[in-house]
């Protein structure tokens, strides 16, 4: 006589061991994945070694100013209202280099705003003098206590340098040239890329 032995399954460790398997699966599959997502974000280490910076400027006010970190650089953002851009002209014959003939901006920089969209000013807030950081003083004439003929600028108390709001370097004052103007671009209309030039240029 034949023993026929059949062997008993357990339908419902089955089940069980299949989920298990299944959530150890998932959770190593997550820490595999994770550090490599993660690697597509700049670290902090690779933001201080110069990898862009976006800025959003939609929340941005006529006249106001904000300041972001790129390369450990100060960078301002300045939307600079229809007087403050109307005024620029006028500080021509007061200035160093009103041309901006030294190369202190991209190429695709040009003009007396020294910006892609007169609107917004991007510059580095360092003076080529001795590196201090200059103060916005956007109020014109005597309202702004730097005198009745102020067009409104930068103003570094340090040792008195003096720009316009293009940050163009005013005549007499110790700094040698304009202030820097940054690469950059813009992701949108309502952010700016700090640190990578447009494309094509």
């Amino acid at each position: 006589m034949t023993a026929i032995v059949q062997d008993q399954v357990d339908e419902k460790k089955r089940r069980w061991l299949i989920v298990a398997t299944a959530a150890v699966g998932a959770a190593a599959g997550a820490g595999v994945a994770a550090p490599f997502a993660l690697s597509w974000f700049p670290s902090a280490r690779a933001l201080a070694a110069g990898a862009p910076v976006e800025v959003p400027i939609d929340k941005l006010e006529p006249g106001q100013q904000i300041t972001v970190e790129w390369r450990g650089k100060p960078i301002w953002v300045l939307r600079r209202t229809k007087e403050m851009l109307d005024i620029l002209p006028k500080a021509d014959p007061l200035l160093v280099d009103p041309e901006c003939t030294v190369p202190q901006q991209p190429a695709y920089i040009k003009g007396r705003e020294r910006a892609i969209k007169p609107e917004y000013f991007v510059c580095e807030g360092v003076c080529t003098h001795l590196g201090c950081s200059p103060t916005l003083k956007k109020e014109i004439g005597a309202a702004s206590d730097m005198g009745p003929d102020w067009p409104g600028g930068y103003y570094c108390p340090c040792h008195n340098s003096r720009f316009d709001l293009s940050a163009r370097v005013f005549k007499g004052s110790p700094a040698p040239t304009n202030l820097k103007i940054p690469p950059h671009n813009y992701k949108s209309d309502a952010v700016i890329v700090i640190g990578e030039d447009p494309k094509g240029a």
